[in-house]
């Protein structure tokens, strides 16, 4: 059979067409490839790991979820520097914006005497202009600078009762910074004294409520010491100190250092405070010390500008002139030297008129000696009766009416050191005021030496020997840790713990309940006690759980304003975990309803559940028994001595 003329030429033209086609897909494939493979490289080097790159054909496909705007032209810049960028069709997305966050809303409040001042940042629900009208009412506040922005957004938990808090401290502190935060509350101020500090701190912890935190930062100046006065005295077993006063930490050290090298060997300490007669004060206790030091044996007495050095009797008058002299030349300006050299003692029948006082540990008081007549005698008399009592003062002294024109102030003066010692006696005579016994204070020699200082003034020696005793414990012995807890129980079935409907603030009738609980404390000592807040059943899980804590922590800020040591007390909340009774009636509600005290027995001692079971089943022989229905509802778990008190509250919780 003849082939076709057009066969062949048809053939042809057909398997060129299907190898060009051929070839065109494996091109077409190639330029894809190599298309997306440069741009995910271009991609991954610029940081944009998050973009997906698809070619097609000519065309390159970018997709993925950008960050933002910005990196999403950024990636496109990036691609655009490899191919045209009419090649580039963008199907990328943006990761959608997230609601803008409430802003952090604190204030702080200064007042000084010049006025009050507030900056900061707080809700618009919160009454702006109420705010500053009570700043202006706060008595002692000539003017109120306001520096405060709002904003519209809700008001955060807990800003209300930080604000009011804020506001009533500020009435207590003339001179304060307040720092109010939603829940939170920092004050820092400065107080009148030591003592005032105390009393604000008190005043503070006692109006804090449940839900706010305070931080307290409150400074007292230091004390006025008048007279500036320093004793050092050096004897053959060493030296010490009668008083030490500083001006500063390192006139301190250097006092102490210098008192070292003159043979101080006991633990001593110099108080710090306001007074010092000059800036030299540190240099002239030095050169003071040093020139003691050369005399081995006496004392020397700083009192403001006036210095006292006493040799021992027995020192070599050459030695003391030289000392006394190389001393004055030494010592700063301001400062005044008065030396004394006793006189060697003399064998003669006079007598040396003394007069004694001496003090029992029973607070009887005995004067002996010479007074110079019968004025002075009844006014020495009136005098320790003023300081004794009338009952406690028994005289049998003897008129000598050649004593020195001093011996009146002399007298007093050692009734008024003996006054602040618990026993001893004092002895005067017309060279010395010795002054022996025990004090419960620890820096009673340095508050005898100088009032000593003050009234016999320059040139007068004392002698101190005072020792320092703790304060006896109490007669009756602290109650065992089970025992409180008992009398705990025993105080609370009697009477409830009462708390404002729905609220944490304890009720005014309920104050006698927490006095009667603070007073039984202070017999107990420091005891760990966790203070257990309960509620029923009704309401939300997390809302009652939020009141029993609150209620607990109201609790234990009672008693602490109430003075009761709560550093090993615990409050903690259960809400409505551990019911006593059934909720489905109102007595069981109401008996859920409760704040329990109970001792973390794993922080007591191995040995107090023995001693206190002796002690707690002897009371509990003496006590009333419970009622039945309290002993009934008592778990398995619970102690019998656990303290429950249902706490009254009309709405339920």
């Amino acid at each position: 059979m003849r082939i076709s003329s057009f066969l062949i030429p048809t053939a042809a033209f057909a398997g060129a067409a299907g190898l060009s086609l051929v070839v065109a897909g494996f091109a077409a494939t190639a330029l894809e490839n190599n298309s997306e493979i440069v741009v995910r490289r271009t991609l991954d080097k610029a940081g944009f790991t998050w973009a997906e790159v698809a070619a097609d054909g000519l065309r390159v496909e970018l997709s993925g979820e950008a960050p933002d705007e910005a990196t999403r032209f950024a990636a496109i810049s990036e691609v655009g520097s490899v191919v045209d960028a009419a090649r580039i069709i963008d199907q990328m997305e943006i990761t959608p914006s997230k609601g803008i966050a409430p802003p952090r809303f604190s204030t702080e409040i200064l007042r000084n005497d010049a006025g009050i001042s507030i900056i900061g940042l707080i809700p618009s629900d919160s009454d702006h202009r109420a705010l500053v009208k009570k700043l202006g009412a706060i008595r002692g506040a000539p003017q109120v600078t306001d520096f405060v922005e709002t904003a519209d957004y809700p008001m955060p938990k807990g800003w209300t009762d930080a604000m009011s808090y804020a506001l009533k401290a500020l009435a207590l502190l003339p001179r304060t910074k307040i720092s109010v935060e939603a829940g939170a509350v920092q004050i820092t101020a400065i107080a009148d004294s030591p003592e005032a500090k105390e009393e604000l701190e008190t005043e503070l912890n006692r109006m804090l409520p449940p839900n706010v935190h305070v931080t307290l930062d409150i400074a007292a100046p230091r004390p006025v010491i008048s007279p500036f006065t320093l004793r050092y005295v050096l004897g053959p077993e060493g030296g010490r100190f009668d008083a030490c006063s500083a001006e500063s930490e390192e006139s301190r050290s250097r006092i102490l250092d210098a008192a070292r090298d003159a043979g101080l060997e006991r633990q001593a300490d110099c108080t710090i405070g306001l007074g010092v007669p000059s800036a030299n004060w540190s240099r002239a206790v030095e050169v003071g010390l040093e020139a003691l030091t050369s005399l081995e044996q006496g004392s020397i007495t700083f009192s403001n500008g006036d210095v006292t050095l006493v040799a021992a009797q027995g020192t070599p008058e050459a030695l003391f002139d030289r000392v006394v002299g190389e001393l004055e030349n030494a010592l700063p300006q301001v400062f005044v030297l008065h030396a004394v050299l006793p006189e060697p003692e003399e064998t003669t029948a006079d007598i040396i008129p003394e007069f004694t006082a001496t003090l029992s540990p029973e607070g009887q008081v005995q004067l002996r000696g010479r007074l110079s007549d019968n004025a002075q005698k009844r006014t020495v008399d009136s005098y320790a009766k003023a300081r004794f009592g009338s009952d406690t003062v028994y005289v049998a002294t003897r008129n000598s009416p050649d004593l020195p024109g001093v011996w009146p102030i002399r007298v007093l003066a050692a009734l008024d050191a003996l006054a602040q010692l618990e026993r001893g006696s004092v002895t005067v005579t017309p060279e010395l005021v010795a002054v022996r016994g025990m004090s419960h204070v620890e820096n009673a020699s340095a508050e005898i030496a100088r009032m000593l200082s003050q009234k016999l003034g320059e040139a007068e020696d004392y002698d101190l020997d005072i020792t320092f005793e703790k304060p006896p414990e109490p007669e009756d012995k602290l109650m065992a840790p089970q025992l409180c807890e008992a009398e705990l129980a025993a105080i609370q079935r009697a009477d409830k713990i009462a708390f404002e409907p729905g609220s944490a603030t304890v009720a005014a009738d309920s104050a006698r309940v927490i006095d009667k609980i603070a007073k039984l404390l202070q017999q107990c000592g420091e005891i760990p006690l966790e203070i257990q807040g309960h509620t029923d059943s009704q309401g939300r899980e997390e809302m009652n759980q939020n009141l029993s804590q609150a209620r607990a922590q109201s609790v234990l800020n009672a008693l602490r304003a109430r003075r009761i040591l709560t550093g090993s007390f615990v409050a903690r909340g259960y809400g409505e975990d551990n019911p006593i009774a059934s909720n489905d009636t109102e007595e069981g509600r109401e008996a859920n309803r409760r704040i329990e005290f109970r001792l973390i027995e794993s922080a007591l001692p191995q040995d107090d559940a023995e001693t206190a079971e002796a002690e707690s089943d002897a009371q509990s022989a003496d006590a009333e028994a419970a009622p039945a229905g309290d002993a009934d509802a008592q778990t398995p778990e619970t102690p019998p001595a656990a303290a429950a008190a249902p706490e009254e509250d009309t709405d339920g919780q």
